[in-house]
C-alpha cells in the first residue's frame, strides 16, 4: 500500500487525475513519485528530471504525452523536490555517489509494476536525468526506447578548472567538506535569481514564468548550487560512462544549438557511436528543449512519440 504524497496540481498545469506517492528506496531516503494517465493505452514514459528539478515542473510534459497516448511517471530524486535532503540547509544539492540514484530508479520500476502501469516502458531524460538514464540503460533495465534532452554526459567548465574540480571533488569528502557548495555556487535558486533576458534555460518567456511561479509558490521545491560531494560524484560518473560502449536501446537526443549548461562535446561523441541512436539539433534552443518555444516543444514531443511508437 503506497502512502499519498503532496502534489501541487494548481501549478503543474497537468492532466487531471494525477497523484503522488512516497517511495522508500532500499537504502532509506524517502523520495516522491507522481503518475499521470495511468490507464493510457500505448505505454508509460519514465521521466527523469535534471538537477534542481521536481515533479510539478513536468506537468505540461505529462499533458503532452497524455495527448499522444502515454502515461507518465515522474520522480523527485533524493536531495531535491520534496524528497529527503541530506543537510539542514535544504538548498545544497548533494549526493555521495551516483549509484544512489539507481536505487531511486529501482524503486520507480517497482512502483510501476505494482501499479500495473501500461507497458512498454520508455525513458525521457533531461540533463542530470540523462546521466542517470544512460546508466539505467547500461544496466539493462526494461526500457524499450529513450529520449534525451541536453543530457549531462559531461559538465561544462573552463579547461583550466577541470583538474581543480576533480581534485576538490575527490578530496572534499575525505576531509569532511563534501557538504560545502561547489566554487562559484551558493544557496540561490536560479530561476528566481536570474533575469529572463540572460537566462540559459529557455528562450520562451511564458515557460520561464511557469517555472518561476512554481518555486515562488512552494519554496520547499527550490534547490541551490551543488555540493563538492555532488561535483565529485558527477565527474566520476560522467568519466565512467564515457568509457563504456553505447547501449543497443533505440534513442534520440535533443540538443539546442545555444546550449550553455552541459558539455556538448561528449553528447556529439556519444551519439556518433550510438548505432541505434540519433542526434537532433534545435536551432536557437537553450538547455531545456522540452520547455522551449511552442514549435520546439511540438517537434520534441512528436519526435518522442514517433520513437516510442516504433519500438512498442
Amino acid at each position: 500500500m503506497t502512502e499519498a504524497a503532496p502534489l501541487f496540481d494548481d501549478l503543474a498545469d497537468a492532466p487531471p487525475g494525477g497523484r503522488a506517492v512516497w517511495l522508500h528506496p532500499a537504502d532509506g531516503p524517502r523520495i516522491r513519485a507522481a503518475i499521470w494517465g495511468a490507464h493510457a493505452a500505448k505505454g508509460t514514459v519514465f521521466l527523469f528530471p535534471g538537477r534542481t528539478e521536481y515533479i510539478e515542473k513536468y506537468g505540461r510534459a505529462a499533458g503532452d504525452f497524455a495527448a499522444r497516448g502515454y502515461a507518465t511517471l515522474v520522480v523527485d530524486w533524493r536531495g531535491q523536490g520534496l524528497a529527503d535532503r541530506a543537510f539542514a540547509d535544504r538548498l545544497i544539492g548533494h549526493i555521495g555517489d551516483f549509484d544512489e540514484y539507481q536505487r531511486d530508479v529501482d524503486a520507480l520500476i517497482a512502483l510501476a509494476t505494482a501499479e500495473g502501469l501500461p507497458r512498454p516502458y520508455h525513458l525521457m531524460c533531461h540533463s542530470m536525468g540523462g546521466c542517470i538514464g544512460l546508466r539505467s540503460l547500461m544496466r539493462g533495465l526494461p526500457f524499450a526506447s529513450a529520449v534525451f534532452s541536453a543530457p549531462m554526459w559531461g559538465i561544462s567548465m573552463a579547461a583550466w578548472s577541470r583538474p581543480v574540480a576533480h581534485v576538490l571533488g575527490r578530496l572534499a569528502p575525505i576531509f569532511g567538506q563534501g557538504h560545502r557548495y561547489a566554487p562559484g555556487t551558493g544557496g540561490q535558486t536560479y530561476v528566481l535569481a536570474a533575469p529572463f533576458q540572460d537566462n540559459v534555460l529557455t528562450t520562451d518567456p511564458e515557460m520561464w514564468e511557469y517555472m518561476r511561479r512554481q518555486v515562488a509558490a512552494h519554496p520547499d521545491l527550490a534547490l541551490g548550487g551543488p555540493s563538492l560531494g555532488w561535483l565529485g560524484a558527477a565527474l566520476r560518473e560522467c568519466g565512467m560512462l564515457a568509457t563504456m560502449p553505447a547501449p543497443t536501446t533505440p534513442a534520440v537526443t535533443a540538443l539546442g544549438t545555444a546550449e550553455k549548461v552541459v558539455d556538448v562535446a561528449p553528447i556529439h561523441l556519444r551519439m556518433a557511436g550510438w548505432r541505434t541512436g540519433r542526434l537532433d539539433l534545435y536551432q536557437g534552443a537553450e538547455h531545456e528543449v522540452p520547455m522551449e518555444t511552442p514549435a520546439h516543444r511540438s517537434r520534441f514531443f512528436d519526435s518522442a512519440a514517433t520513437l516510442f511508437s516504433a519500438h512498442s
